[in-house]
């Protein structure tokens, strides 16, 4: 009778356990739990057009948005950077990755990385990855396709030599090591604020080595690569049919966090510009910059695109970044606002002065005006921020930044908060309109035409029940390691 009792208890703990994590959709976005796992159409009794219906209902599926959840903030006091948590390998485990327009690759660090920090931003964990531990995980030779498409596959290959990878950045970090190929999972949007777990194969970097912030202890696990490139997450999950090649951010510079999804996103309505063709990045056309209500007085021509000039979309990049000839008309004008000022000029980059009144109210605000009558509107809380008790402006010479940016327009967060940026590279257009990023947004099913809500995200770093953590709890139970806990629904 004992022992009978005892696994009774057993057997209504581990159902209200799993009852729990099913039915708290708030809790969803990060919870996992533990299926059996039947063939649906089991036995004899099946029909083709039971198994088609299925087939239809899973392509729909495959075709919605994909919801991620994003943390961090774009002010630089705070060490500005915007990142995302994904799961990766068999059984999966947590990765906080900063999400970044600006570059092609996804990439974690890697067990062989023994320099990498263990704890970075904000005291998040951090996770290096083995493909050795993941049951899914796989490397990826020099001799496969993924490989020569990149050009990561150098003379004399063979067939068990790792493809290798060298990603730069424009701050002159970079990250260095070898592509493997691993189950990646995400939310997948199910509903109005409900997602359900989703998960696609994809080729990524595993870093031996990083320089510069990369390796600093306000880092993170590793870089999701938004860019145009197939070798990105976007393009690789796009190519297999599981999502359409759209996606949107709108990061909340006032609370942190934001919305990041993947999908077509149908309100609000966003009014959008070409994307400048055969261009590695996000580049757009800029036309003219107005100060307050006065165009600055610039000749077209230096708001041209190509190799050494352009205005290029960059999650990545927390500032903007101007040429010489742009900048110095733009500062002197936002200046001119207020004639006694004492400039100070910190650490060789930042233009700073003392100032305790709202910056709205004695600053002009700054629209950049592009193609197609789309216009960027740049608020001076939000292009000024506090800094070592002083204020300071986040315009900044784009020669200062790396001797690659000479005479480049890089527009990073400082411009991007508070709007929803469409990137739609179906119709290679990107557009944006200003937002409420604590709010959410309403992506449509192209298949099935529903429409969902995603809404805002602002992680924590707090310790959730995984997978193995619910394993190991129930399997103490069975072995009687534990009594079966009380559990309040």
């Amino acid at each position: 009778m004992e022992s009978r009792s005892y696994f009774q208890s057993l057997l209504l703990f581990i159902l209200s356990l799993l009852n729990f994590l099913s039915q708290n959709r708030a809790y969803q976005n990060g919870a996992v739990g533990v299926f059996e796992v039947n063939y649906k159409f089991a036995g004899s009794n099946r029909s083709l057009s039971a198994l088609k219906a299925h087939d239809d209902v899973r392509h729909l599926a495959i075709l919605s948005g994909v919801d991620l959840p994003l943390g961090g903030t774009g002010r630089p006091e705070a060490v500005g950077l915007y990142y995302a948590k994904i799961g990766i390998g068999t059984p999966s485990k947590d990765y906080y990755v900063q999400v970044d327009t600006g570059s092609d690759i996804l990439w974690v660090n890697c067990i062989q990385c023994h320099q990498c920090p263990r704890r970075g931003y904000h005291g998040i964990e951090l996770t290096l990855y083995n493909p050795k531990d993941s049951l899914t995980g796989k490397l990826v030779s020099c001799d496969q396709k993924f490989c020569k498409e990149i050009g990561g596959s150098p003379s004399g290959c063979r067939a068990n030599t790792s493809c290798l990878y060298t990603e730069m950045y424009g701050d002159g970090g970079y990250s260095m090591g070898y592509f493997v190929e691993d189950v990646v999972q995400y939310d997948q949007v199910s509903g109005d604020l409900q997602t359900k777990s989703s998960n696609g194969s994809v080729i990524f970097g595993c870093g031996a080595r990083q320089s510069g912030d990369l390796g600093m202890d306000d880092a993170l696990d590793g870089i999701l690569g938004f860019g145009k490139s197939n070798s990105s997450m976007l393009s690789q999950l796009a190519s297999s049919g599981r999502i359409k090649k759209m996606f949107a951010h709108c990061l909340d510079g006032v609370n942190g966090g934001g919305i990041f999804a993947i999908g077509h996103v149908v309100q609000p309505l966003v009014n959008t510009t070409p994307l400048v063709p055969n261009e590695p990045h996000y580049n757009v056309n800029m036309t003219a910059i107005q100060v307050g209500h006065d165009l600055l007085n610039l000749t077209t021509d230096v708001y041209g695109t190509g190799d050494k000039k352009g205005a290029i979309i960059d999650s990545g990049t927390t500032l903007a970044y101007l040429p010489e000839v742009i900048y110095e008309p733009l500062v002197k004008k936002i200046l001119s606002w207020q004639l006694d000022l004492k400039l100070r000029i910190l650490h060789d980059e930042y233009t700073c002065f003392d100032y305790s009144g709202s910056v709205d109210d004695a600053f002009p605000p700054v629209t950049l005006h592009f193609e197609n009558s789309l216009f960027l509107k740049v608020y001076p809380r939000e292009y000024l921020f506090p800094f070592e008790d002083l204020v300071c402006i986040g315009w900044q010479k784009s020669g200062m930044q790396s001797q690659d940016k000479n005479n480049i327009t890089l527009l990073g967060d400082l411009v991007l908060s508070n709007k929803l940026v469409l990137y739609d590279l179906e119709n290679q257009t990107i557009g944006w309109t200003e937002y409420n990023c604590s709010s959410s947004i309403k992506l449509k099913d192209e298949l099935t035409g529903s429409v969902h809500l995603v809404g805002a995200h602002s992680l924590s770093h707090g310790c959730r029940l995984n997978v193995g953590a619910l394993f190991f709890l129930l399997m103490a139970v069975l072995l009687g390691l534990l009594q079966p806990p009380i559990l309040y629904i």
